[in-house]
């Protein structure tokens, strides 16, 4: 029986991914109507953004409710529910609700969901959307300590954010932030952890909103589904404190891992001792076992155990594409839906972008696919573009986002940049760095591969970034400049102007 529900393109995701694409192709077919899926009850909205430079984008995530994505285009349907199913040989796709759309494009954006390290442990919580945000904030409020365990931006930006609480943070690399930083940059910002945060007052821009209609929306997905991933600066506005005095206390494990996470009872059947929390900074501290009595207990691969009132787990994600398996889609390593250049999955006339999809095509030398609100956003842009061109019989180049990899965030209060091959992935032994520090100040770390500019970190304040991604795009032979590429003391964008 043929759909009711026709759509010129129908989009699957309200995250930024799927809400930039949709966007997009409402502009591109302002007669047609574009249908997105959501199995949430608000969509991500990009705000405030601000062009940083050629290739860099500042820019805000807002969440709002369905009907404001459809007043801003008119074409635009927005229905709540989540995917069921798909035919890519009917060009049907059936949601939960037991309907079913048609389209003549698909573009899936579904993002991904936490790789937790205990499924079905009530005492361990991901966090990955706003529901899972609040839920982490409520449990927050009554602990007294908590174990963090994984070392992305999740982590990064939580360990600093939480106060009142102990925090132990245990991460398998040698340094924090090892996703983003080498261990210089990590020991520049060590410090912060332990330095105390000015009060800002923020106006909360994602957990006090209303869903459509008159009522605050308390329930934003259906039957258990991931909502969509919370934006770059989720913590903000959200009072994250514990039910302990202390400011702000931080313990960091290090070259660890979870070996095995018991229960209170199963615990202290075993007559088995945990540690309290490391007061003494000293390495060669004494480690004192712990009177109290917790919920949740986390034995480490380093032998150590901790107890907590619960566990959090930020190991990364996995893609979100458990719906669309009765297709044959062709499954990067990872899980993800491999595309080509222009955003093309294995299935005919479906396309992907965002944390669901992986880059299965010849990179840039400079570029490389992370799992990043920005690329989400250029993704989701990208797929529209794509789309618009296939209907027209078209041809279009691909966008010069993907010539060099950039990102803009925030860690410990400092604004960070990263660009082109930064942490020096993939450029072997024949490399070297340049850096410059400034204790509490600045941390700028140069890649250099045959006397051109590879890659680039900036922590704080520089005003770099577009000096150094011109070098980095034009490849410019610096050998003759050498150090004085990082002299304080000499004007590098005139020098380059």
């Amino acid at each position: 029986m043929d759909s009711p529900f026709k759509g010129k393109v129908v989009v699957v995701g309200g995250g930024i991914a799927g809400v930039t694409c949709a966007e997009q192709l409402a502009f591109d077919f302002p007669s047609e109507d574009i249908i997105l899926l959501t199995a949430s009850s608000v969509i991500k909205a990009v705000t405030n953004l601000k062009p940083v430079s050629r290739t860099l984008e500042d820019f805000k995530v807002e969440e709002h409710g369905c009907s404001s994505l459809e007043d801003r285009c008119p074409n635009i349907k927005v229905i709540q529910s989540p995917v069921k199913a798909l035919d890519g040989t009917g060009h049907k796709v059936f949601t939960e609700d037991g309907r079913c759309y048609s389209y003549e494009k698909l573009c899936i954006c579904t993002g991904a969901r936490p790789k937790l390290i205990a499924k079905e442990n009530p005492f361990v919580l991901g966090i990955r959307d706003t529901d899972s945000a609040q839920e982490f904030q409520k449990r927050l409020e009554s602990a007294k300590r908590i174990i963090v365990i994984g070392n992305g931006g999740i982590a990064l930006e939580l360990v600093y954010e939480v106060e009142g609480c102990e925090v132990i943070w245990a991460i398998k690399d040698k340094a924090i932030g090892n996703t983003f930083f080498d261990a210089g940059a990590a020991a520049f910002l060590i410090p912060q952890l332990e330095a105390p945060k000015a009060e800002i007052a923020v106006p909360c821009r994602r957990t006090k909103y209303m869903a459509d209609g008159d009522k605050p929306a308390l329930s934003r997905t259906e039957g258990g589904n991931p909502g969509t991933a919370l934006g770059p600066d989720w913590h903000e506005g959200i009072p994250l404190r514990g039910s302990k005095g202390v400011s702000h206390s931080v313990h960091v494990e290090y070259q660890c891992e979870v070996e095995q996470i018991f229960l209170q009872q199963e615990f202290l059947q075993q007559q088995a001792k945990s540690l309290s929390f490391p007061g003494n900074k000293a390495e060669n501290a004494e480690l004192q076992l712990d009177k109290e009595v917790w919920p949740v207990y986390v034995r480490l691969t380093s032998g150590k155990t901790y107890g907590c009132d619960f566990v959090v787990s930020a190991t990364g994600v996995v893609p979100n594409v458990e719906p669309f398996l009765s297709e044959k889609f062709d499954l990067a390593e990872d899980g993800g839906l491999k595309v080509d250049d222009h955003m093309r999955t294995s299935v005919p006339d479906v396309y992907a972008a965002g944390d669901v999809c992986t880059a299965a095509w010849e990179p840039s030398p400079l570029w490389q696919q992370m799992r990043l609100w920005t690329q989400a956003r250029q993704m989701g842009w990208y797929a529209a573009k794509s789309i618009a061109a296939d209907i027209r019989g078209e041809t279009i180049e691909m966008d010069f986002c993907f010539e060099l990899f950039a990102h803009i965030t925030k860690f410990f209060n400092y604004k960070v940049i990263l660009l082109g091959k930064y942490n020096a992935q993939g450029l072997g032994v024949d490399h070297e760095l340049l850096l410059r520090c400034t204790k509490g100040q600045e941390y700028v770390k140069v890649v250099m591969q045959n006397g051109r500019m590879k890659g680039v970190v900036l922590i704080g304040d520089t005003d770099l970034e577009e000096t150094f991604e011109n070098l980095i795009l034009n490849q410019m032979d610096l050998s003759k400049y050498g150090e004085d590429l990082l002299n304080p003391d000499i004007d590098i964008e005139d020098y380059f102007d």
